[in-house]
């Protein structure tokens, strides 16, 4: 009987995992450790079934090697001379180029105490030895293809930033307004000290919360004048759309709000939903108003750019007005102040 994570990985075009192994996948692996028995055993078994090995003695020359292997899969002995096991997968997990490669560390030594280490340094599984050939085959299936789907994601993310960016420049008036932005919500959800997954929500907001207005026509969208009712519903439709597009990437799970919510007003008066107070998601409440300072204290060619202080001004009035979360907006002068000290 098929699985339900075999289910969801034939569900993207990933090769099914099948029980009897007949389809074994493509991948390059990476073995290290300072035994050379114990390289020979494993590289044997793992290349006689289709995978490509290349050895590592040590840790450091494993290091070493990884900016240009990039293998599919770490298998990696936790007692080694200078850099030990754990070690090594701390420094993989912590580098960007390389935390998505899958580490599996094998010791002699099992035990709880190892296990906990091991998960602490990130760690995506464990062997002890002597191990069974079964279970490592199994084991090293399995992140192989789950390498592979998480490649295919980020593929796929890499696609919508060049869209995000490419939509942008049909504006060449914003300048580098998403960079900006994301460097400033950022920085403004660290202040609030909210959880990893809402900072990278902004960040990512940051580039693509308007990749919506792809679907807008050009007349439309670059019109210098006031906009017809039916024009401006058309504009509208950018956050729809672009919720549409961001859809189908699990990884966009908590973009999503942003996108489509980011027009929203704090008295109900914005769109697409006419969202009211708290119902509108926290991340696109943040966003909004990092959004709108930016654009404020940022020179156009129809503008000048406001002082900050112009700019916290003109936040108070539409605060007043009950467009914007008055809570929100006194963090976020909390937080200028306390980047820029001269501020009252």
């Amino acid at each position: 009987m098929q699985s339900a994570q075999a289910e969801r990985l034939v569900g993207v075009g990933i090769p099914e995992i099948t029980p009897s192994g007949e389809q074994e996948p493509a991948g390059h692996l990476l073995i290290v450790d300072d035994q050379p028995h114990s390289r020979l055993l494993l590289g044997d078994l793992l290349e006689s079934i289709g995978y490509r090995v290349s050895e590592a003695e040590n840790g450091q020359q494993a290091l070493q090697m990884l900016p240009t292997l990039q293998p599919d899969l770490i298998l990696l002995d936790v007692m080694m001379p200078g850099l030990d096991g754990f070690e090594v997968c701390r420094r993989i997990k912590a580098d960007e180029e390389t935390r998505l490669i899958p580490v599996v560390l094998i010791t002699a030594a099992g035990g709880r105490k190892n296990r906990v280490r091991g998960i602490e340094v990130g760690a995506d599984d464990f062997l002890s030895k002597p191990f069974d050939e079964a279970e490592l085959l199994a084991r090293v299936r399995f992140l192989v293809y789950q390498k592979h789907l998480n490649e295919d994601l980020d593929h796929a993310a890499q696609v919508l930033f060049a869209i995000a960016r490419s939509v942008e420049s049909r504006d060449p008036t914003t300048g580098d307004h998403c960079e900006r932005l994301a460097q400033l919500a950022k920085a403004f959800g660290e202040f609030l000290q909210l959880p990893r997954p809402l900072i990278k929500a902004l960040t990512w907001g940051a580039y693509l919360h308007d990749i919506g207005k792809v679907g807008i026509p050009d007349a439309i969208l670059s019109k210098t004048g006031k906009h017809t009712p039916e024009e401006w519903e058309v504009m509208k439709s950018h956050v729809l759309i672009g919720e549409e597009i961001c859809r189908p990437l699990r990884t966009m799970k908590d973009v999503l709000p942003l996108i489509r919510h980011h027009h929203e007003r704090w008295d109900g008066s914005g769109y697409p939903d006419g969202l009211k107070g708290e119902e509108i998601p926290l991340v696109a409440r943040i966003f909004q108003i990092a959004d709108i300072y930016d654009a404020l204290t940022s020179e156009r060619p129809y503008k000048r750019a406001f002082t900050v202080q112009e700019a916290m001004d003109i936040l108070r009035e539409e605060t007043a007005k009950g467009w914007r979360d008055p809570y929100l907006v006194e963090r976020f002068f909390e937080f200028l102040r306390s980047r820029l000290p001269q501020l009252e």
